[in-house]
């Protein structure tokens, strides 16, 4: 048993177990538990191969005897099966259980009357303002740069994703970005209680405040307020181009960054291409009272669906980050050192990392690997 039952139940309120830092609302219980020890989770396994992602998810935490039952909904606008009372369930069962797995909710190019996608629309009802990506080089995969650790810190309730466009003359699209000094420093804020929290010696700022001098400028003051209240924290800044250059040139300078909406998005896809791909890189995201784990670079891999050939890495390493969120930290650890174990002994790779081996063949080794000391 990972924690007592009382300690189990803590800290779904403010999810970074940072409750003390100022300007953040203290845990609340969970009333989630169906049995002692039990946790209620919402999942949302979404288009694509998320299905069968959750699919491996759920294998390895019945053969890992995980504490968790799945509250599971299923929201789609590409298979035609979102609709505003659906997305009310989900947000009905986010404030019962407060965390939830979920898959990528795909976002159809075409325009049918309403610009707010299900996805955004989740994640505004639950005020979902910071993503966090953690980007980190997997032992025994080698890529261009080897052993990579960096966070990148993403606000994802406003600007260029706030759904404000018109035609304001014929051929002509106006597309509004939204800053706002509230969420700037909300975001800049996050981001340093988390370098405080996990021992991280820098935060980046990263901007286009050259040309958008009045809403990059404004986010980029905010960030520089906040700094001055971590003196222990280094800060500095760069502009968005730079940074995507100096991500694959020399990824190594860099610690915690922090952005804006956009920006976020891409750095967060280009990240992870630097450590193997959207199919290795977990994500997750928090409001003040609820806690989302999900794929880094959210795609769908639409082309896959049915094929058995997708990674479950990410999703299981979300999975994992989830269970330490609940303090479930012995079976988090063990599902992560078993993913980390197959990866690191080369013979099980799907196609993406370079391999013939199967999503079923992953999590048959994955499971394998789950509790070693005991000859499985």
């Amino acid at each position: 048993m990972d924690v007592a039952p009382s300690c189990a139940r803590r800290g779904l309120g403010w999810t970074l177990g940072i409750s003390h830092l100022e300007g953040f609302p203290s845990p609340v219980q969970s009333h989630s538990a169906k049995a002692e020890g039990t946790f209620q989770v919402t999942m949302l396994p979404g288009d694509g191969v998320g299905p069968e992602l959750m699919h491996a998810v759920k294998e390895v935490f019945k053969a890992g005897n995980v504490p968790v039952i799945f509250d599971e909904h299923h929201l789609s606008e590409v298979q035609n099966t979102a609709s505003e009372e659906k997305l009310d369930r989900v947000v009905d069962s986010m404030k019962e259980s407060k965390v939830a797995l979920i898959g990528k909710i795909h976002t159809p190019m075409e325009y049918k009357g309403d610009l707010a996608s299900y996805d955004m629309r989740l994640r505004r009802k639950l005020d979902l303002f910071a993503n966090v990506v953690h980007v980190k080089s997997l032992p025994g995969y080698q890529t261009r740069h080897n052993n990579l650790d960096l966070v990148i810190i993403r606000e994802q309730t406003e600007g260029e994703y706030s759904s404000l466009e018109h035609e304001s003359a014929k051929g002509v699209i106006e597309c509004l970005k939204i800053i706002t000094r509230a969420k700037s420093q909300r975001i800049a804020k996050f981001a340093f209680d988390y370098a405080t929290k996990k021992g991280r010696a820098k935060v980046t700022a990263v901007h286009k405040a050259n040309i958008m001098k009045l809403g990059d400028g404004l986010f980029l003051q905010c960030c520089k307020e906040v700094a001055e209240l971590y003196p222990k924290i280094k800060f500095d800044t760069m502009i968005i181009d730079n940074c995507c250059m100096q991500l694959v040139q020399n990824p190594y300078q860099f610690d915690v960054l922090v952005m804006p909406n956009l920006y976020g998005n891409i750095v967060d896809n280009l990240a992870a291409g630097l450590v193997g791909g959207a199919g290795v890189v977990p994500g997750e995201s928090y409001s003040a009272e609820y806690a989302v784990f999900e794929l880094g670079a959210r795609h769908p891999f639409a082309q896959a669906v049915g094929r058995n050939i997708a990674n479950p890495t990410a999703m299981l390493l979300s999975a994992s980050n989830m269970l330490r969120h609940l303090n479930l930290e012995y079976h988090s650890n063990m599902i992560s050192d078993a993913v980390k174990k197959v990866i690191k002994g080369g013979k099980v790779r799907t196609r993406d990392l370079g391999g013939y081996s199967t999503t079923s063949d992953f999590v048959k080794s994955v499971i394998d690997n789950l509790h070693p000391h005991y000859g499985a």
